[in-house]
């Protein structure tokens, strides 16, 4: 949406300074309202509707395909993809000769859910398939020589690389010299250097003019399996018609809300439709996991994203990086129930291990950030950090620092596995990929968001000073504008669960979708406490009395959970979005607090 410059100077109930930092503004300026009540006049939608859509930049005929939005509509055809002719060609003489097929996948959702969708695609065939996921310590990210000699020697007619493989020169040319055909389908992105293989699908390599760089790994392995199919079809294969492809969108969904990709277009369709399919719990795996996470509702993006993929993560962090993708491919329900427990347990063994991890890179990241010289990317580095906790620091980091961040787990030979996140308006993959032009990094890749890096310990000094000479005016440019924008305000009488219902109506929100959120003006802290760990529950009390429970999630250490725990009775406007929590049957509202302000301390 683009606001107008007097929207976003005006501060929202007079919030110039929140607790935690922040101008408060409105989402919606002047053409956005108009935009709005065009919305509610012109299709019969709610105004409240209209306000959300209207504040993420859907145009008023959008209105109701982006409501409804369904995969006939928004599905292009496959062949718009660069090479997606070429890998489904090459999967159709595997599956229709016999062929073994390895599939290669990456350790997180993302590439376990496209591994996964692969196995059950060829299920149908009863074609000899073979998942292997590298070990994140041992391998590292993508295929490596040794790696695909252990998959010929085993058999494997054709390598089918998801969510890797873009910019694994060296592994895919062993696969060629030892006599096998690589398909690759991937989304991250890459140089111009093409790795040899058959066919290379990837929606962000230079020469791709589809339009789909937003769709994560899974996302682009469905298309690819839909142009299997529709040439199955065309060469009179009956078994094409046992491929029920649609029931195969709650992986697809789970890989799309976990890889943090935009819902918008075609991911959104992925998301609405694929929840659809995975509240059914025909995924034994899926099932199994939900019940172990304690979900007892209808799964929804946040499930998906916060208790699901955690656990199907922990696996590749910590323990057996190829039990995510078993635990996907699984019918058998004995065998689902133990994965899933498995994976629980060593997700609570991450938690702890990150605990840890995070009190010593916040340390180091506070100590960096003091005084004039505060570097613009903040770069945390430890002999002692577990490599596959990194990730998680990083993100915990940018949200702390509101900065791109980067953790380091260095071994014993000074070699470092790394990884970053950004905040939005920086491209952090294309800074990493200059990095590596510029020779201070072994190997690294990703995208705007999120990216990995192997660097030397010797190279660790040269590295910060490039990103700050890369970063500095970007991102002094975006810690300008530390604001936080307001959907609208309400009461806690206000805020009902058929208001719940409307507001989901417009969903389901993510990356490029933002959750709306909303404020409570001046509510009284009724009660603060500590809860789980390092969040603060909370019980918000209305002018009439009315009450709403919340919690501020990681929040107790921080200036807004400070004040909180200490301010008991006092009044607040308080910020934040808001969901349905669904307890022992009992469906009730409740506010994720991200903001307050003091009622008198504004200004």
């Amino acid at each position: 949406m683009n606001e107008a410059a007097p929207a976003r100077q005006r501060a929202f109930l007079s919030v110039e300074r929140s607790l935690a930092g922040r101008m408060w503004i409105s989402r919606l300026d002047q053409l956005g309202h108009n935009r709005a009540l065009a919305m509610a006049q012109t299709h019969g939608v709610s105004e409240l509707i209209g306000r959300v859509l209207s504040a993420r930049g859907v145009a008023v005929e959008e209105a109701p395909g982006f409501l409804d939005p369904t995969i006939r509509s928004l599905m292009p055809d496959p062949s718009v993809l660069t090479d997606c002719d070429a890998a489904a060609e090459r999967i159709v003489a595997a599956l229709t000769a016999g062929k073994r097929i390895a599939i290669f996948g990456d350790y997180d959702v993302d590439g376990a859910a496209s591994a996964a969708l692969v196995a059950r695609f060829c299920r149908i065939f009863e074609s000899a398939t073979e998942i292997y996921i590298p070990d994140r310590i041992f391998e590292g990210y993508g295929p490596n020589p040794t790696a695909i000699d252990e998959l010929v020697d085993r058999g494997a007619d054709l390598i089918v690389t998801v969510d890797c493989g873009s910019t694994s020169i060296e592994a895919l040319e062993r696969a060629r010299e030892r006599g096998v055909d690589v398909v690759v389908i991937d989304h991250h992105q890459l140089g111009a250097e093409r790795p040899p293989c058959v066919a290379l699908v990837n929606p962000n390599r230079q020469d791709d003019l589809s339009g789909l760089g937003h769709l994560c790994a899974a996302g682009v392995v469905f298309l690819v399996l839909v142009n299997v199919q529709r040439m199955l079809r065309m060469r009179g294969d009956p078994r094409a018609a046992r491929i029920d492809l649609l029931g195969l969108l709650d992986l697809v969904a789970l890989a799309t809300v976990c890889d943090v990709v935009p819902l918008r277009g075609l991911n959104r369709a992925y998301v609405v439709k694929g929840l659809v399919v995975i509240r059914r719990m025909h995924n034994a795996g899926l099932a199994a996991l939900a019940r172990r996470a304690g979900i007892t509702g209808p799964l929804t993006p946040h499930h998906l994203g916060f208790l699901l993929g955690p656990r199907i993560n922990a696996g590749g962090r910590i323990g057996d990086a190829a039990l995510g993708s078993r635990l996907l491919t699984l019918d058998d329900t004995n065998e689902a129930e133990a994965i899933s427990q498995e994976l629980d347990s060593l997700n609570k063994q991450r938690q702890a291990l990150e605990a840890a991890m995070l009190a010593e890179a916040e340390a180091e990241a506070a100590a960096e950030a003091t005084g004039a010289g505060a570097p613009s990317v903040i770069v945390t580095a430890r002999d002692t950090w577990h490599p596959g906790i990194v990730g998680l620091l990083a993100a915990r980091l940018k949200e702390r620092m509101r900065k791109p961040a980067f953790a380091i787990a260095f071994d014993a030979q000074g070699r470092g596995s790394g990884s970053g996140r950004s905040v939005p308006g920086f491209d952090l993959g294309a800074m990493v990929r200059a990095a590596v032009a510029e020779g201070l990094l072994e190997k690294g890749g990703g995208h705007a968001m999120a990216a990995g890096i192997t660097i030397e310990r010797a190279k660790l000094g040269a590295l910060r000073d490039f990103f700050e000479r890369y970063s500095a005016r970007t991102v002094a440019a975006l810690d300008g504008d530390d604001t936080l924008a307001i959907d609208g305000a309400l009461s806690a009488s206000g805020a009902s669960l058929t208001f719940i219902d409307e507001i989901e109506r417009a969903g389901p929100y993510g990356s490029g979708h933002p959750q709306p959120i909303f404020a409570l003006p001046a509510h009284r802290l009724a009660d603060a406490r500590p809860v789980g760990q390092n969040h603060v529950k909370v019980t918000l009390e209305g002018p009439d009395r009315a009450r709403i429970g919340g919690i501020a999630f990681r929040s107790a250490d921080t200036p807004l959970g400070q004040a909180l725990l200490a301010g008991r009775g006092a009044s607040f406007h308080f910020a934040g979005t808001l969901g349905a929590d669904q307890w022992q049957g009992d469906r009730r509202v409740q506010i994720r607090l991200i903001d307050a302000a003091p009622v008198f301390g504004t200004g």
